[in-house]
């Protein structure tokens, strides 16, 4: 892996829209983004005001898109920013984490209310309605209840990103959530793409789960939400 491939990282959105994912981009040459009903990320060419004016014309009034840039954003006049935090972006193959009491499965549409009440409660990051089809998402029951999930999300080249990793809090501290990602990730790696995945900077108890199976933290990236006023 050469540090030109690497570099698609810096700016995941935009190479995901431009590469793996351009079938689902919407927008032109200066900002697009992902289909509101998949997830709210977006990016842009540059920073400039030209830029921000065709992300906003892709946006409907109160409507949040959210960026992952290597550099702070500097939000102009006619938007309000949400949230401005620091995400690790961590690489790596998790190692296998094989469990006794516990059965994986593929998820799909008919699981999406299911999955969406998981992430209600645990709140590992935007799910919505469509997000599901942007990749492989496995999960596990418990009395027919869906207790864990992890999946994929952005696609920048050869690069997968695992998200959505989350537990029901009755059910932690079983492993599900090291196999559920070890599990994924396999499947990245028999395609021949390369797992990542992006943690918020402060939840220190995952990135010390990620680092013990075995990933490493690559960069610092500016997580950045805002919706257009008015």
């Amino acid at each position: 892996m050469s540090d030109s491939d690497e570099a698609l990282l810096d700016r995941p959105i935009w190479s995901a829209l431009t590469t793996s994912h351009k079938h689902l981009a919407e927008g032109g040459p200066r900002a697009l983004r992902y289909p509101v009903d998949m997830t709210p990320f977006a990016d842009m060419v540059d920073m400039s005001a030209e830029s921000f004016a065709a992300l906003g014309d892709l946006m409907a009034p109160s409507q949040v898109v959210a960026l992952f840039t290597p550099e702070a954003v500097d939000v102009p006049a006619g938007f309000k920013v949400v949230l401005a935090e620091s995400g690790d972006q961590m690489i790596g193959s998790p190692a296998d984490s094989p469990l006794r009491d516990a059965e994986i499965v593929t998820l799909g549409k008919a699981d999406v209310p299911a999955m969406t009440a998981l992430t209600t409660l645990t709140k590992p990051g935007p799910f919505a309605a469509r997000t599901h089809e942007l990749g492989t998402f496995l999960g596990i029951r418990a009395g027919g209840e869906l207790v864990a999930m992890t999946g994929e999300r952005m696609k920048p080249g050869k690069f997968v990103e695992m998200t959505a990793v989350c537990v029901h809090p009755d059910y932690r501290g079983r492993g599900y959530a090291q196999a559920l990602l070890a599990a994924v990730a396999r499947r990245i790696e028999a395609r021949g793409e390369i797992p990542f995945l992006h943690v918020f900077s402060n939840n220190a108890s995952a990135i010390a789960l990620y680092e013990r199976q075995g990933m490493r933290i690559r960069r610092r990236l500016h997580v950045t939400a805002f919706m257009k006023q008015g």
